[in-house]
């Protein structure tokens, strides 16, 4: 799809910076809602000002501040709800929208192509959304910074696997559009986050390990 044609907002909301996403297609005003997290209102409201048509739930994981405003979105908008497969039970939102997806498994909003990408490390189902030239990456990346591999079911050698085998493998002009505003901007090109970002540029996987981690290998 020409980027052109392609509707993609960035949306700050709730109080631990989170992003959620409006992506889709301008031609049908068809959207897939990325990470409804901590205010439905708010996203149910750009919808209908726009005339937006919510077609699509899609979850870069399932951890509480990307999706605690699902339940009261669904109820607005009885939608399918996307969620990689290998997310735990414990991660995995109660509705009965939910459909499992695969690694590189597309999904289609409107004529909009968007690619799961399985990037296990900070949860073991989380997931980025290629969409163009844009990498939704929720919490696996964020700007000079990665998410973290402490909590349930994070993996540190998992995380280092992702970023370095196949994040760091997608074209340099790929716009990284992370799950939290905690850099310096919204987003940024991986071409340039190949220089700054401290997590992308350890020289092995013990040193990303320590860096992570805080500990020595």
């Amino acid at each position: 799809m020409d980027e052109t044609a392609m509707i993609f907002e960035q949306i700050p909301l709730g109080p631990m910076n989170n992003f959620s996403y409006l992506i889709g297609d301008a031609a049908t005003r068809q959207v897939g809602v990325v990470d409804p997290g901590w205010d439905a209102r708010t996203l149910l409201g750009i919808c209908e000002e726009k005339n937006y048509k919510i077609a699509a739930v899609l979850l870069t994981h399932g951890h509480y501040d990307h999706a605690n405003a699902l339940k009261e979105l669904l109820k607005n908008t009885p939608v399918p709800v996307y969620l990689s497969k290998h997310e735990p039970a414990y991660y995995q939102p109660e509705c009965d929208n939910i459909h499992f997806v695969e690694h590189n498994e597309k999904i289609l909003i409107g004529s909009l192509e968007v690619q799961c990408l399985h990037t296990p490390g900070h949860t073991p189902g989380s997931q980025c959304f290629l969409a163009g030239n844009n990498l939704l990456t929720g919490d696996t990346l964020f700007i000079d910074g990665c998410g973290r591999c402490d909590l349930p079911g994070g993996d540190s050698e998992k995380m280092f696997h992702t970023l370095y085998n196949l994040i760091l493998k997608l074209p340099e002009s790929t716009v990284i559009y992370p799950g939290h505003d905690y850099g310096k901007t919204p987003q940024a090109l991986l071409k340039d986050q190949k220089g700054s970002n401290p997590y992308l540029t350890c020289r092995s996987r013990e040193e990303f390990i320590e860096h992570r981690m805080g500990i020595t290998l």
